[in-house]
């Protein structure tokens, strides 16, 4: 089991974006589980308006993405949302993460899990605090 950053989930939508690296993990997560903070499903279904309006994305594509996803072994912690206003908080101040990257960093730390992310912010965030990336 790993968590999941919307960075690393992306790139399995957009084929410019896609890398055997983000290839790889999604077939990782075919073996195993994911587990992501509340804040994800609103980054990946804000993301994915966002490249219909920009028409990047037909509206089509994105329901067909989020059937994929629906379909992989990704738990959403409920428990994260009662963290945002302390811990996570916190954490963002500490690192100058958004509270978003922050909730993804905290779920790591709480669990002992490693995190799969692009953000480079978030990236070196998790290297200064010990926690383990999956790459």
């Amino acid at each position: 089991m790993f968590i999941l950053d919307a960075s690393a989930t992306l790139p399995w939508c957009f084929s410019d974006e896609a890398t055997a690296d983000s290839e790889a993990l999604l077939a990782r997560l075919r073996g195993t589980k994911a587990l992501v903070p509340p804040i994800w499903p609103l980054e990946i279904a804000n993301t994915l308006i966002v490249a219909e309006r920009r028409g990047r994305l037909t509206q089509a594509k994105a329901t067909h993405f989020l059937g994929v996803l629906r379909a992989l072994p990704i738990m959403v912690d409920d428990g994260g949302a009662a963290r945002a206003w302390e811990f996570v908080l916190q954490l963002a101040r500490e690192t100058g993460l958004s509270v978003h990257d922050a909730s993804y960093l905290d779920l790591a730390m709480l669990r002992g899990l490693p995190l799969a992310a692009l953000d480079a912010r978030l990236i070196a965030a998790a290297a200064r605090l010990g926690v383990a990336l999956l790459r």
